[in-house]
């Protein structure tokens, strides 16, 4: 089995040569691989840098909370605690959905697999109807 292993280019500053640079610039290589390694996640979420404690795009969470008429300011710590709740909330609905499709042998969530959490969780009680269309 072949594994591909992505190496980290270090740009050279300016009035900078590589063999000043020597081993440092072998082991970032080396970090940098083993970082790859383990990073077992896919898709769009996995490109994200490893430093961002927030997933969702924060400007895009201030400019919904500024589409309600009662809020004039959001502070940066509100706009990120409503991000990393939002963030939480998906992944705890999706976990109690992957059950229901895993009950009836599936990998892919459908709607009734979110209607039945929903229905089935009580702390999912206030979203009862909302997806009905």
């Amino acid at each position: 089995m072949s594994s591909t292993v992505a190496v980290a280019y270090a740009p050279v500053a300016p009035g900078e040569s590589d063999p000043e640079r020597g081993e440092a610039v072998e082991d970032e290589a080396r970090g940098t691989e083993a970082e790859v390694e383990n990073n077992h996640e896919t898709g769009p979420v996995a490109a994200a840098p490893q430093n961002r404690l927030a997933k969702l795009p924060l400007s895009r969470i201030k400019a919904l909370m500024k589409a309600d008429p009662d809020v004039s300011l959001a502070s940066q710590e509100s706009v990120f605690i409503i991000a990393k709740a939002t963030e939480l909330f998906v992944e705890m609905i999706a976990k109690d959905a992957l059950v229901y499709a895993q009950q009836g042998k599936r990998k892919t969530l459908q709607r009734k697999d979110l209607d039945n959490a929903i229905e089935a969780i009580d702390e999912f009680a206030f979203l009862e109807g909302t997806l009905d269309a």
